[in-house]
């Protein structure tokens, strides 16, 4: 039941869907594109250019991942000859959205979108890396043109492969478990052949991502193959640290508590009992699964969500003690959250029929804090919120979103130069639509119309102010990729982070007091939730 309803809240809490998006979006003027034509390392490719951006869409960065190299790790993509069309999204990878399979195993594609005239060059790159909980989403969601425009730099958002095409790990098989990691680390030596193509510095990549893509991005920051191909990281919603207590990811009865990372045994464990579910004898489950169609093995789809493993060649160690130990790739960061992580998973359960109530509160509390959970039930007593549900939402955005991911900046701050904040719009747009008894308030993923047109189209219902903050957040992002320190016209100076301090930048209009410091340890309790333990 738990992984079940976890497939469901990630793909409707971790990305965005195709048709939220274009419900929700804001006609443009279309312009007539023209063709552009760039030369790279496996042929040339014809892309789009408006005159205000250069797009290149559906660019193959590795071969097809299909047949025999079904759970290969990405195989270099083949030159081709003549011209090829990149004006058109490629596919996006297997997963379910609206409850249909969409998608398929050919999939490993790019979108890169550049700024049609920059005062300067070369230009720094940033890559992308969806969310999604490992189980959805797709680049080409993530329309860049704001952000390349504005920022004067190139942005590539590659596919990588989800689910059990991703995440599968087996007894005896290369790659387990990291096979959509591999997939990422394969977009980024793509840049490294041919940024320069575009106009863009090798030299100088950006590695960006949220939720699912910031628990990417900062796992690849510990990962030894990761080593040339990355200079400085952002991670939003997502970090080494995270952690959730059972019942806190998502407030069902038989839901564990969660890292991000299994063990490359807890992997295995997984994959052996959803080939044995396929029906798949033991010792005989990689020949099996190969020999399956997508739509059979999308039956097992959500037992891999969060399911990216460590031990293996990729990712050697936990990712969480290596950003403690130190052993990472020592690169300036941003890293940060939004303030409300917790209120749309708990309001999405809810609308899937599990709601927090008074009753079952103090039973939620025992299953994540056991002999400790009185002292939690203490600190956050029904009687300060307006519903249950928000204060279950609240214990979670607090102790397994804010206080984890300050703990990660501390650890990388004692030895990189680290840039922490928070998203705080409390009118945030509700971007999933979600019903809820309580505002949802800067909930999980809510950042993202500000960075990004999502599907292609400006978020419609932004204010002036909204807007103004969303200017001003990609000044800092894309400033932050050209130098490695985050600024923004008319925005306040963003201070390193301290290690021995809890201070963070708050993102919000000026409305509700504007962009400045905030105390993020005092904020979401975290002295409290260190000195509880675990």
């Amino acid at each position: 039941m738990a992984r079940r309803l976890l497939a469901v809240i990630a793909g409707g809490c971790l990305t965005m869907t195709a048709g939220v998006a274009q419900a929700a979006a804001r006609p443009h003027a279309e312009t007539k594109p023209q063709p552009s034509i760039v030369k790279l390392d496996s042929g040339r490719i014809r892309g789009s250019d408006d005159g205000t951006v250069t797009t290149y869409s559906g660019i193959p960065f590795a071969q097809p991942p299909v047949g025999k190299l079904r759970w290969k790790e990405p195989v270099r993509v083949a030159p081709w000859q003549g011209v090829a069309e990149a004006t058109k999204p490629g596919r996006p990878c297997t997963q379910v959205e609206g409850g249909k399979q969409v998608g398929g195993e050919d999939c490993l594609f790019l979108d890169l979108t550049a700024p049609a005239k920059a005062s300067r060059k070369p230009l720094p790159v940033m890559v992308w890396l969806h969310g999604g909980g490992f189980l959805t989403g797709y680049g080409s969601m993530y329309n860049a043109r704001r952000m390349a425009e504005q920022g004067e730099v190139i942005v590539v958002t590659p596919n990588y492969r989800l689910g059990p095409f991703g995440y599968l790990a087996l007894p005896g098989l290369p790659g387990s478990g990291t096979f959509g990691l591999a997939d990422q680390l394969e977009a980024l030596k793509w840049v490294q052949r041919n940024a320069a193509a575009f106009g863009g510095d090798p030299g100088n990549v950006t590695l960006i991502g949220q939720s699912a893509g910031g628990i990417s991005t900062c796992a690849l920051l510990t990962s030894p193959a990761a080593r040339g191909l990355i200079d400085k990281a952002v991670m939003q919603s997502g970090t080494c640290t995270l952690n959730w207590p059972a019942g806190t990811y998502i407030p069902v009865p038989d839901m564990p508590s969660m890292t991000p990372y299994p063990s490359l045994k807890t992997s295995r464990d997984f994959s052996l009992a959803a080939a044995k579910q396929l029906g798949c004898a033991a010792g005989k489950e990689l020949d099996c699964l190969r020999a399956k169609p997508v739509a059979e093995l999308m039956k097992v789809h959500e037992s891999f969500g969060l399911n990216l493993a460590y031990g293996t060649p990729l990712l050697p160690l936990e990712p969480a003690q290596a950003l403690r130990t130190g052993k990472f790739l020592r690169v300036p960061v941003i890293s940060g959250g939004t303030r409300s992580e917790g209120n749309g998973y708990v309001a999405g359960t809810a609308q899937a029929g599990i709601r927090v109530t008074a009753e079952n509160y103090p039973t939620l509390m025992k299953n994540a804090f056991g002999e400790q959970a009185d002292k939690v039930l203490r600190e956050y007593p029904l009687t300060d919120f307006s519903s249950p549900g928000l204060a279950w939402a609240t214990v979670s955005s607090d102790r397994g979103w804010a206080c984890p991911t300050l703990e990660g900046d501390e650890a990388m701050a004692a030895h990189t130069t680290v840039y922490a904040y928070e998203f705080a719009d409390a009118k945030a747009p509700n971007i999933f639509e979600t019903p809820s008894e309580f505002p949802l308030g800067a909930q999980h993923a809510s950042d993202l119309p500000y960075l990004f047109d999502l599907d292609g189209r400006p978020w419609d219902g932004l204010t002036s102010e909204q807007w103004r903050l969303a200017e001003q957040m990609i000044g800092y992002w894309t400033s932050f990729a050209h130098t490695g320190r985050p600024r923004a016209e008319g925005a306040p100076a963003w201070p390193a982070f301290k290690p021995s301090g809890q201070t963070v930048l708050s993102l919000k209009p000026a409305g509700q007091g504007g962009i400045g410091p905030d105390d993020l340890g005092k904020r979401h309790r975290c002295g409290f939730w260190s000195g509880l333990g675990d």
